[in-house]
């Protein structure tokens, strides 16, 4: 079991994606350089390279559903901060059924509003909650 919470990983992967959207094309090794240069020593936490890892696999997916569920909003217009978070809140509320829906959404909107703008926050809430109502979970 690792150290490190899943609230944790979750901030650290919004970190990496971010930082790979500026890098060009998402390569294996982003989560072990980011790692790397961040915390030497320690293993990369399994949740981690998982969130990261299906973010990059489902991406096309996850785009798709982002942009069907936002009114009025292009993925381009987001900023990469709420594009990032909305893709990895999206991918756990489809792919880690283990994880209550309510504690992903509400973890999504602390990280808006820590890293977002002041307007995150109710933006990744109110797209999240369309996105966990169209897949069909209850909170």
């Amino acid at each position: 079991m690792s150290p490190y919470s899943r609230t944790r990983c979750r901030e650290w992967a919004l970190q990496v994606l971010y930082q790979v959207e500026f890098a060009g094309p998402r390569r294996q090794e982003d989560v072990s350089r980011f790692w790397d240069y961040f915390h030497q020593g320690d293993d990369i936490p399994d949740y981690l390279r998982e969130l990261v890892d299906g973010v990059a696999s489902h991406l096309e997916e996850l785009d798709a559903l982002i942009v069907k569920y936002s009114e009025h909003w292009r993925l381009e217009r987001m900023t990469s901060v709420d594009r990032n978070l909305l893709r990895l809140a999206t991918y756990e509320l489809l792919y880690q059924p283990d994880v209550p829906p309510k504690v992903i959404i509400n973890e999504a909107v602390e990280l808006a509003k820590r890293y977002g703008t002041e307007f995150s926050g109710a933006f990744v809430n109110g797209l999240l909650d369309r996105i966990r109502v169209a897949v069909g979970w209850e909170v």
